[in-house]
Order: structure tokens, then sequence, then C-alpha cells
């Protein structure tokens, strides 16, 4: 039995050690496993991969993938899925917020025969700033998306590795990962855990960030805006002729004696305004087509070091080389 586990690097130098110190505590503890850590370098700008290929020394089992430049955390994690060969791949975060023993927890129900582990956040230790837009974001996605979508969300899993080709061959880009293990419809099982308060590094989970997640997550997974554009578009529509209707009924009867410019362009404003959010709900979708059918890679490694790489169409070992993931 091997067990992979996928770890997304972003400007995490500070907590690699100590997370790398866990994850092996937790593979002596699973004694009938073997398992590889696989560390993706997403283009951090600090001595991330330095301290990974110090490690890498030290501990075997590592294996570091470093991108030619910053893809965005889902990216990264497909191309750690991408070059795990484990039985099981987990996923964590590398900022120590979701604690590693947690794999351990995971392990024990995908060996009982769950095919897909999730660890949904009981509570979270952050700052009502990033607490509260997650709230609104899990609650829509849960309403609009998937029904049982955990309440709280979900970053770090275990999925079995039927589940990892599956993934593997959607190649989707600008794609939401958990929607997209929901959409798989495997069954799962959802433990429960509190994320920690963030001790080492400062988040780059900015809100242009924050903003394309949400995108991502709807435009991938739910027609909703695009109803809700088509919704309020009949409104303002109807609003409008009743108001025409108005304006025309009270000419006729002469109770208009000087036409209203404030009034004629309230309406103007307000209706244009729509219009434009109304094309960019639609300039979303399209732009993800787009950006699909291009058929562009959705990362290129710069380089591998560690045990030799995992072609993404066969599944078959091949010479370590700079390989770009389709």
């Amino acid at each position: 039995m091997k067990i992979s586990v996928v770890v997304p690097v972003y400007y995490n130098e500070g907590s690699l050690a100590i997370l790398h110190e866990r994850l092996a505590k937790c593979a002596e503890r699973e004694a009938g496993a073997n398992f590889e850590f696989v560390f993706v370098d997403d283009g951090s700008g600090d001595h991330s991969f330095q301290v990974l290929t110090m490690l890498n020394s030290r501990d075997p089992r590592v294996k570091v993938i470093k991108l030619v430049r910053n893809f965005g955390s889902t990216t990264a994690i497909l191309a750690g899925l991408a070059h795990a060969t484990g039985d099981a791949v987990a996923v964590i975060s590398a900022d120590l917020q979701d604690p590693p023993e947690i794999i351990l927890e995971m392990l024990e129900h995908w060996k009982s025969g769950t095919p897909m582990v999730l660890a949904a956040r009981s509570n979270r230790e952050d700052p009502v700033s990033t607490r509260l837009p997650a709230g609104v974001f899990n609650w829509a996605f849960r309403r609009f998306a998937f029904k049982n979508y955990p309440r709280n969300g979900f970053d770090c899993f275990l999925i079995d590795r039927k589940i990892v080709k599956v993934i593997i061959q959607c190649a989707e880009k600008n794609t939401h990962l958990p929607g997209l293990l929901m959409w798989s419809g495997f069954p799962h099982h959802i433990i429960y855990y509190k994320r920690q308060k963030r001790e080492h590094g400062k988040s780059h989970w900015n809100l242009s960030r924050k903003l394309k997640y949400f995108a991502d997550a709807f435009t991938a997974f739910s027609y909703f805006p695009l109803r809700l554009a088509s919704t309020v578009g009949t409104i303002v529509a109807l609003l409008g002729l009743l108001y025409a209707i108005l304006i025309v009924t009270l000419t006729i009867v002469g109770s208009i004696h000087v036409e209203g410019w404030s009034s004629l362009m309230v309406v103007v404003l307000i209706t244009s305004g729509l219009q434009m959010l109304m094309l960019g709900v639609v300039g979303e979708y399209l732009w993800r087509n787009f950006d699909q059918a291009r058929q562009r890679p959705l990362f290129i490694v710069d380089h591998i070091i560690g045990e030799a790489e995992v072609h993404l169409d066969t599944g078959e070992l091949a010479p370590i080389h700079p390989t770009v993931g389709n």
C-alpha cells in the first residue's frame, strides 16, 4: 500500500520543515504503508524550493515538482496529482492551518472502503475578513451548486487512485477542485476538524484570487449567475415597460408639462449598468470556454526532484525531464 501526500507550496519556506517532520511522524504511525510526499512549488518567490531541495536530500520520500511560474493553487494540486503514484492521494495545505495528522484519520476511512474522504472545517481561527466571505461562498455554493457540499467547505481531502484518474482526465482549466470532487459522485465520508490560526508566513490569498475562486466555482458547476442575469433583466424590462406606459398616459392626459432630464438619466444609468453587468456574467462563461478550447497545458513543469514522473495519458513511468500537463 502506497500513500501519496500532495502539498501545493507558495511562499511557505517557514513552515515546510515543520510540515515535513509532522508528515514523517504520520508515516511512522502508519507502519503498513509506504509514503511519498509530493511538494509542488507553484512559482514561489522565496526560498521554498531551496528548503524542499534540502528536505529531498534528507528524505528520499520527498518529491519536488517546480512549476515555471505561479499557476494557482488548484493547478498546483492537479500537477501534484498527475505526478503522485500512490494507491490513495491526500491533499493538504503547506501553511499548517490544516493539521497533517488528520491524514491518518482519513486513511482509516479509506481502508474501510470509502473512496473519497473530505476533511471539513468545524471551526476556523481566522479573522472576520476571511470568515465572512468564506461563509457567504460556502452557503451560496451549497445552495446553488451541490446540496451535499460541507457547510464550512473543505480544502483537505484523501481520494482513491481511481478518482485521481478521473480528475486528471477531466483536465479542466479554471475549475474548482472541491466542486469537481463533488461532481464525480463517488461515495464519500466527511470528517471535521478545527482550522488552526496561521503561524508561519503571510497569506497571499488576496481579493483578486478570492474573486476568481468564486467565479471559477460558479461558472464551472452552476448556471445560477446566468439565470440571475436573465431574471434581473426580465424584471428591469417589465419595470421599464410599465414606466413607459405611465409616461405615455401622463403625456396624453396633459399631466407632464416639462420633460424631466434627471429621471431620464437615472433610468439610462441604471439600465445601462445592469446591461454591462449581465454582459460581464456572460463574458465569464465565454472566456472559460475559449480558454478550454485553446487546449494550452494546465501547467508547465520546470524541474522535478525525486522519482520518475508519470505520463498524464498512460500513467506509465517515464524518465525525468521538463514536461507540461495537458
